[in-house]
């Protein structure tokens, strides 16, 4: 086996003075689905802004795809960024343009320039997404499950090692959210290590992977304890409460060399009536 994607080490996550994680210790290999669970607030989607560069390591030792995430320059943020692919739960196209439009604003941005490779590549990831005949239609014209498939599309336009998904069934019915989940294994399973962030517990059971739970601000490997209790109704369980939706960085700031200095709101112990921007995980 080779070098970790993603191998942290003694790793503190810390939010406006505030201890959201610590002591992560996880690495990712290539070919891995990696589930991450835990109640809201427990700092599920600040551990995938880590892995991002939107949000910076406390301490301990981390790197992604062999960047050092304590040493990288905010310049060099990007061109990380480029390596991976990010799904939103809240998707993030512009709705303004079509599908096929959508997906060539990424991959000219990304430093493709001929039109042939664009519209090919184009094709080629519709395709996989089952999105063959979708191109020319804007995203108001398509369903959630669909808008997602788009998503997925625009995550793989470069074939990234690693595909982050942070509650990509979160808004999508039960039926459709499986499908999904069905469909990042596949890709999984042509190359690319994924990262997903649920409160599905059903998904787990029925598309296994390996879990790392949020719990008392730590990272615990839940895999095997999991699939032990498979018959169980206990803190696993999943929040059936209403997705509260999370914007980090919008796409173009993903493929340009811009990026945002402001934080998010941090994931607190107690969600207040006050707090309308609640990192929803």
């Amino acid at each position: 086996m080779g070098e970790p994607l993603i191998n942290y080490q003694n790793v503190e996550i810390v939010q406006q003075d505030f201890c959201v994680l610590h002591n992560i210790n996880m690495q990712l290999n290539a070919g891995d689905f990696l589930y991450i669970i835990g109640k809201v607030g427990t700092g599920k989607t600040s551990l995938l802004k880590t892995i991002y560069g939107e949000l910076s390591i406390a301490s301990g030792e981390a790197e992604v795809l062999g960047n050092n995430l304590r040493a990288i320059k905010r310049k060099n943020i990007p061109q990380l960024r480029r390596k991976l692919g990010i799904i939103f739960q809240d998707f993030q196209l512009l709705t303004d343009r079509t599908v096929n439009d959508n997906l060539e604003f990424v991959l000219r941005a990304t430093g493709w320039k001929n039109k042939l490779e664009i519209k090919e590549r184009i094709k080629e990831v519709l395709e996989q997404v089952g999105m063959a005949n979708e191109g020319n239609k804007l995203p108001s014209e398509l369903s959630g499950g669909e808008q997602q498939r788009i998503v997925i599309a625009r995550a793989i336009l470069n074939s990234p090692s690693i595909i982050l998904a942070d509650e990509p069934t979160g808004n999508l019915d039960v039926e459709t959210g499986r499908k999904i989940v069905e469909l990042l294994h596949e890709i999984s399973r042509n190359g690319s290590s994924v990262i997903m962030t649920t409160h599905n517990i059903q998904l787990l059971k029925e598309f296994p992977g390996l879990v790392l739970q949020c719990k008392n601000n730590e990272l615990h490997d839940a895999t095997h304890e999991f699939y032990k209790k498979t018959n169980t109704q206990d803190k696993l369980e999943p929040d059936n409460r209403e997705p509260i939706l999370e914007t980090t960085c919008s796409q173009a700031e993903f493929v340009n060399e811009e990026d945002s200095e402001e934080d998010e709101d941090i994931e607190t112990k107690t969600v207040t009536e006050k707090e309308t921007d609640t990192d929803k995980e």
